[in-house]
Formats: structure tokens, sequence, C-alpha cells
């Protein structure tokens, strides 16, 4: 089996913490994992936030976009950068290297300039995750809840024209519908797993699931915890909303509020493999079978099912896949197939 994960923040343990990309056992996502498990296309995610990086997030985001391309050059019979359709489909057809997508998760290196979104394309960028706080042009989750803004509107135009997929992971439900209304193409959730199941506001709730795929697009089942088990989300409630107090208050930066919380999560019993398979089932139950992928958000979460430590577990995923009913063609088009698809579409 292929793999086509959508989303990781590996390269910002890279870059931040000097982890070693080849090896690392503190590591998610590693080279040598990544061919293990057979990933035929990986999404190395470009995390910046204005609030971490003042004055700096366009300058961060050349510095993680340029790390990406680092590991491709360094790695050439291993790691291909993806530019186009077309290296997508040799690496998940042949058995090659792994093709490299580079995205931006939150448009906050744009600096509010629609515009800017041209050089980034240059540089390599083929996804964009439109918010994860609330930016000049899309209110997030997380944040106030707003809608796209005019700008934002242009900013989906472009990314249609130049032909970055737009990822409404991290959108408010606002902007969610908002994107539905102007976007003229499908459009992903890279992240994201099913709010019915678990209640969190990064997750889809059916209509949402339903209109995502009546558009053509796919979502990505998100291995955190804490989207995919309300158990573990409600335990999790206070630590999370601590986090967000000392953000928003000043009293935390965004790095030490984010230690806190995940020394908090620590103790907190892992879900079981299953709720893996219980998302996948219910998406493709609301959707359709062709509206679902994997985006483990992988170097980015604390706490992940048990069994399951990072991308060289994905193969029991489709294990898992297969031993809850999905025929093989199914297993597939969730292991790898719509991803590679949709960002063709």
């Amino acid at each position: 089996m292929r793999f086509f994960d959508a989303h990781c923040d590996t390269i910002l343990k890279v870059v931040e913490e000097g982890r070693d990309f080849e090896t690392s056992p503190q590591l998610h996502v590693t080279l040598r994992d990544l061919r293990a498990a057979g990933v035929c296309a990986q999404v190395f995610a470009c995390f910046v936030l204005e609030a971490r990086d003042p004055g700096r997030a366009y300058e961060r985001a050349v510095e993680l976009i340029d790390a990406v391309r680092g590991l491709c050059a360094a790695h050439p019979t291993e790691l291909r950068l993806a530019g186009s359709v077309e290296d997508i489909a040799v690496a998940c057809a042949a058995g090659g290297p792994t093709a490299v997508i580079i995205s931006l998760e939150g448009a906050d290196p744009l600096q509010g300039d629609v515009e800017a979104l041209r050089d980034f394309h240059r540089r390599g960028v083929r996804l964009l995750t439109l918010a994860w706080d609330d930016n000049v042009f899309c209110g997030a989750s997380f944040g106030s809840g707003a809608g796209l803004s005019a700008e934002g509107e242009e900013l989906v135009g472009l990314c249609e024209e130049l032909g970055v997929m737009i990822d409404v992971s991290h959108a408010s439900d606002t902007a969610f519908w908002d994107i539905c209304k102007v976007a003229t193409k499908p459009f992903v959730a890279s992240h994201s797993d099913c709010r019915a199941l678990c209640d969190a506001g990064r997750n889809l709730t059916d209509e949402m699931i339903r209109a995502l795929a009546e558009r053509g697009g796919v979502m990505g089942i998100n291995l955190a915890s804490s989207f995919l088990s309300q158990e573990f989300a409600d335990a999790e409630r206070e630590s999370r909303e601590a986090f967000w107090t000392g953000v928003r208050s000043g009293e935390r930066s965004f790095d030490e509020a984010h230690e806190e919380a995940a020394r908090a999560s620590l103790g907190l019993p892992r879900p079981p493999l299953e709720a893996i398979a219980a998302h996948v089932r219910h998406a493709v139950d609301v959707g359709g079978e062709d509206c679902v992928g994997l985006g483990g958000d992988l170097d980015g979460i604390d706490s992940m099912p048990a069994g399951i430590e990072g991308i060289a577990g994905y193969p029991q995923i489709a294990d898992l896949l297969r031993r809850g009913g999905l025929t093989e063609a199914r297993v597939e088009k969730v292991c790898y197939r719509n991803f590679a698809r949709v960002l063709g579409a």
C-alpha cells in the first residue's frame, strides 16, 4: 500500500530543534520511515504565525521553505520536490522518490498582500492553509470566528489561478461556508476529523463534509487524540483553555503555553487505534469514499492513538481499515488515491 499524507510539521522541528531528519527517534516523520512505510507523497507544512515571529513572518516562511527544498536536494534519490500534477502522479504510480509538496500553514507570511502569493508559488508552495489563527484574510476556529474578508476572497481566486490548493483546516465555520460560496475548484481540509464523533472546533460537521465532497474535495484524518476522541478532548479541555488564556493575555509566549499544555496531556490515556477507523467510516458514510484521506498532523501533535508512533505506523492504518470492512479499492482511496486526485483537480 502507498500513502499520501496531507500534513506534517516536521520541518519546524528540523529547523528549530535541529532534529536529524534521516533517523531521529524524536521525529514522527523521518526519511527512513517515509520509505519503509511506502509514503509516495508527503505535504510538509511551513507553519508561520505572526505572533511567534513578529515582523518576520515572511523571512521565517522563506527559511522553512528553503529547508524543505534543502531536504530534497540532500536526498535526490529518495525525495523529489513536486511542483506539478505529473510529479505526484509519477511518485504514486512508479514507487520512485517520495513527492514532497510544500504548504504554508497560515497566510501570515503574505503580510496582508494577496499578490505576495505569487512569490511563494515561485518558491514551490502548492497548498495554502488560509488561517491558523485570525489574519487579515480569514477567521480561524481558534480565533474570532470571522469569515473571509474581501482580501480573503481575492486570495482564494489567486490560489485557483496559480494552482495552489486551498486548505480550510483551522478556518472558522463562517469562513468555511464563505469559501464554499467563492471557490470554483475543489479544496481540502488537510488535517481535520469528524465533529459528530469529537466535538472540536477544528473538526468538520456532517454538513461541511457533504459540502466538501460535493465540490470534489478531500479531508485528511488528523491523528491528534484530542480531535479523534471526545473523552480525550474533554480531559484536555482545561489545559487547552489555559493555553489560549496565556497566549491571548500575553502572560505566556506561544511556545511557553504550548509546552505547558503538552506536559498536561502527557498522562492522559491514548484513545484506541480504532478511533482512526471510526472517523474514516463516518466520513465515508457522510461524504462518500472519494472525500477521505490521511493528514496526520505528525510532529505537530503530542498524542496519537495507542499503537501509532508516527509515519512508520501508517501500514497499520491500512490493515485497520481492511479489518473494518473497507474494500481494497476504498482503502487505496483513503491511503493515497483521493489526495492524489484532488491535487490534480
